[in-house]
């Protein structure tokens, strides 16, 4: 699995096309998240959305891709909603019902690259408000296997929702068959609810909030070096690397498992080494964490991920792996009640963010020889978001931060150290 951006990622030459389901009735009104409320209410933008690309194992028709897609909405309750403003501007999630829409064929000019023209469709149809908020799209090359696009607003998934959704697109092409269907996913708006209706976090989990916050300055926690003039968005920097093969990331696991941790723990110990050598500080970043905790939301489609702070100083493994099992409790309370003191989440320029996916472990896998790519967005931003992506051919990750002369030098040198950290660990 690629983890890559619409900018450099791959894509045959063909024919282009999307396909948008139609919204036929509005129906009741929905809960929002915390995540969903802080990231709609940014409001129209072009990049806000993210995307998973594939080849289908076989030639199909438009009008079978189309009724196949139409299953899956169908399954998913946020991808049949709609987020809209009332007229005193007060953000709105609906339910609605959705029928067949039209597929739009999108001109490849002579000179351009299929990715460039699929960019422009995602950024105009996949946005907050949009109605739908997600697309298909499909690129028919010369070979007859169709390379598929499917791009969502950010408030209706997740990375492991793009992973179900390719796995709901390909049941659905090979057994079309109404009883054949699994039932209806249960839907993001329950988990919403629930998660309002915990009670308010315990004295220490708000306090160990305010401790990290504190220490980065009264806001989410910071990159360790200077980034330059981030006052305003800058054009994003977008760096992929593939930081262990497959035999290195064994050798670092057997060595973690000699320490009693898993191989997050190894990694964070990586950082927070590189961190004090480079910056003479702890290791501090905000950890998106998933909130799948109940099996019965495996299956579901939705934004399952809130934001954690990881904050580590202490390199050695154990002290890491209880870094990082601080992190989780953290997250596994509503932000709302907790960030409320701060009036929300405390974003700030230069923001750092570490994020971490196991495919390993998740309850679906797709084939390698279908050539998934994670397919992000491209934004400007002020702030440093790291990716880490562990598969069957080893850890990879993607850096996305501020164009910036200094930006440029203080996160590749960071990244440099971090790579050549892990790679001695795993010699």
């Amino acid at each position: 699995m690629r983890l890559t951006n619409v900018a450099r990622m791959g894509l045959p030459h063909g024919r282009l096309h999307s396909y948008g389901v139609r919204v036929e009735e509005v129906r009741g009104e929905l809960p929002i998240s915390f995540d969903q409320e802080r990231h709609v209410a940014l409001g129209e933008r072009p990049g806000s959305w993210m995307g998973i690309a594939l080849r289908l194992p076989s030639p199909t028709t438009l009008e079978r891709l189309a009724e196949a897609w139409l299953a899956v909405v169908r399954r998913h309750g946020t991808l049949h909603s709609v987020f809209t403003t009332t007229p005193d501007g007060e953000l709105t999630l609906h339910d609605v019902e959705v029928g067949a829409g039209e597929w739009t064929e999108h001109e490849v000019a002579a000179g351009r690259l299929t990715r460039d023209v699929l960019r422009e469709v995602l950024d105009a149809t996949c946005t907050p408000y949009a109605s739908p908020s997600h697309r298909l799209c499909v690129v028919e090359p010369d070979d007859d296997r169709p390379a598929v696009v499917i791009g969502s607003d950010h408030a209706h998934v997740d990375m492991w929702s793009l992973l179900l959704l390719v796995r709901d697109l390909l049941a659905e092409l090979a057994d079309p068959t109404p009883g054949a269907r699994p039932p209806a996913s249960r839907g993001f708006e329950e988990h919403t609810a629930a998660l309002a209706a915990r009670p308010p976090a315990p004295d220490d989990v708000r306090r160990r909030w305010a401790e990290v916050l504190e220490a980065s300055g009264g806001v989410m926690p910071c990159f360790p070096l200077p980034l330059g003039d981030v006052s305003v968005l800058r054009p994003e920097v977008v760096e992929v690397r593939d930081v262990l093969d497959s035999r290195q990331v064994a050798r670092l696991v057997a060595t973690g498992r000699d320490h009693g941790v898993r191989l997050l723990p190894m990694v964070v110990a990586a950082m927070t080494e590189v961190t004090a050598e480079l910056a003479d500080q702890p290791l501090r970043a905000v950890f998106p964490v998933h909130s799948r905790h109940d099996e019965g939301w495996h299956d579901s489609v939705g934004w399952f991920i809130t934001n954690a702070v990881l904050e580590s100083d202490d390199p050695e493994p154990a002290a890491c792996a209880g870094a990082v099992k601080e992190a989780m409790s953290l997250g596994s309370w509503p932000l709302a009640d907790v960030l409320a003191p701060y009036g929300g989440m405390p974003a700030a320029p230069g923001m750092f963010a570490i994020s971490w996916l196991d495919l390993g472990r998740l309850p679906v896998a797709t084939d390698p020889a279908l050539a998934p790519q994670f397919v992000g967005s491209v934004i400007e931003t002020d702030g440093v978001m790291l990716w880490f992506v562990l598969n069957e051919s080893g850890l990879h990750l993607r850096c996305r931060h501020p164009d910036t002369e200094q930006a440029r030098q203080s996160v590749g040198r960071w990244l440099d150290a971090v790579v050549a950290r892990l790679g001695q660990m795993s010699s």
